[in-house]
């Protein structure tokens, strides 16, 4: 009987870990990803990009954010030593997320951390601390799911965004600019539910607010991002030491 249990267990856990589950698990991103990928693709057709040059982008670039903001300093004309200094900025943020995950995957050789790193996003971060919060792990068959679901559907977006971008000249106006924010609002209060750590994440969601309007206002918004992660972090873990 013991054994038995102990069987359905393990194939119970393996189950949940695999990549099918993280899959899954990506599907309630997927609506952010299509909105804000098909955003995306109009935006880089209107700034004059071929469906070429947008299907390599979204295939290469793969960064919501930078795509944006690479189309608009196409669309200005701006240099491109300006847009890739500009556009390694805003992506610098993707070194507090790879080191925050890393510490699941130190038994993997450097190759395959690398295959898992490669397509981590702000939303495939945020699913996966998530599931690291339920489990304390994170597979990774079912991180590389995940990655896969969110990194083909960001490209198709792309992709159906510029060919429909001929049409739609106001993507704000379908109100496609806010499902990002709206994906992330729902990863946040899926984190919180899931630690039942409220008061730590209350301080610590108010010193980021703080931080990064105080920084944006004196430097700039790419600056306030990463520094309300380095600090807020930095209280959340003193936090949590001094209970």
């Amino acid at each position: 009987m013991e054994t038995t249990t102990r069987a359905q267990t393990t194939g119970s856990s393996t189950n949940e870990e695999s990549f099918l589950m993280g899959v899954k698990d990506c599907l309630p991103t997927l609506l952010g990803y299509l909105s804000i990928g098909f955003a995306a693709g109009v935006v880089e057709k209107t700034a004059g990009l071929s469906i070429t040059e947008i299907i390599l982008m979204s295939l290469v670039l793969y960064a919501g954010s930078a795509q944006f903001i690479a189309a608009g300093m196409i669309a200005m004309g701006s240099p491109s030593a300006g847009i890739i200094i500009t556009i390694l900025f805003v992506n610098l943020r993707h070194l507090l997320l790879s080191a925050a995950i890393s510490p699941y995957f130190r038994q993997l050789s450097p190759f395959r951390n690398f295959l898992v790193g490669v397509l981590l996003t702000d939303e495939t971060f945020g699913v996966a601390i998530n599931e690291a919060a339920k489990r304390k792990r994170i597979s990774e068959k079912w991180m590389h799911g995940l990655n896969i679901t969110a990194y083909l559907n960001w490209c198709a977006a792309n992709i159906a965004g510029a060919l429909l971008g001929q049409w739609i000249t106001s993507p704000e106006k379908f109100g496609l600019d806010y499902a990002l924010p709206a994906m992330f609002i729902g990863l946040l209060v899926l984190s919180i539910l899931g630690r039942r750590t409220i008061r730590t994440d209350v301080i610590v969601g108010l010193a980021a607010a703080a931080v990064a309007i105080g920084v944006s206002l004196w430097v700039s918004p790419t600056v306030g991002v990463i520094a309300a992660t380095i600090i807020a972090a930095t209280i959340g873990m003193a936090v949590e030491k001094w209970k």
